[in-house]
């Protein structure tokens, strides 16, 4: 998992001095996670992994109100039968100085592995914003 993410995103960001190892990148990686505390941001908000479900417009409020900028929050669509999303990943967008920034799809953006991410075998895709959304403890 490391080797990947290193190929993929980490050769990318070692153009930047503060970045240019597998080290260091990890290391920022942590930090940044640490410093961003997002499942603190959530519960501060009375938002915490369970079994209810929540509104995908209040977490955005709460995130965006918070933080200042707009992360890309992406979500597993509901199982057959159910009507509730799940979040799979929440993805915050970072400047080369590495202060936080709108997470924005580039301009004319139609690439389909930009939008979509596999997490096991299902698909991730940016969440609905009309669907109730379960916040699970992990993704399974």
């Amino acid at each position: 998992y490391r080797k990947h993410e290193w190929d993929k995103h980490g050769t990318c960001a070692a153009t930047l001095e503060v970045l240019n190892s597998q080290k260091k990148y990890f290391g920022k990686a942590l930090e940044l996670y640490q410093h961003v505390d997002l499942n603190g941001c959530l519960l501060k908000a009375g938002i915490k992994p369970s079994s209810s479900y929540y509104k995908m417009t209040a977490i955005k409020e709460v995130l965006t109100s918070f933080y200042g900028v707009t992360p890309k929050i992406q979500c597993l669509p509901p199982e057959e039968g159910e009507k509730a999303q799940t979040i799979g990943q929440i993805e915050f967008c970072f400047t080369k100085e590495l202060q936080l920034t709108n997470c924005m799809a580039p301009k004319g953006e139609s690439n389909p592995t930009q939008a979509h991410l596999k997490l096991g075998t299902e698909e991730l895709s940016i969440c609905n914003d009309t669907l109730p959304t379960y916040y699970p403890s992990e993704v399974q």
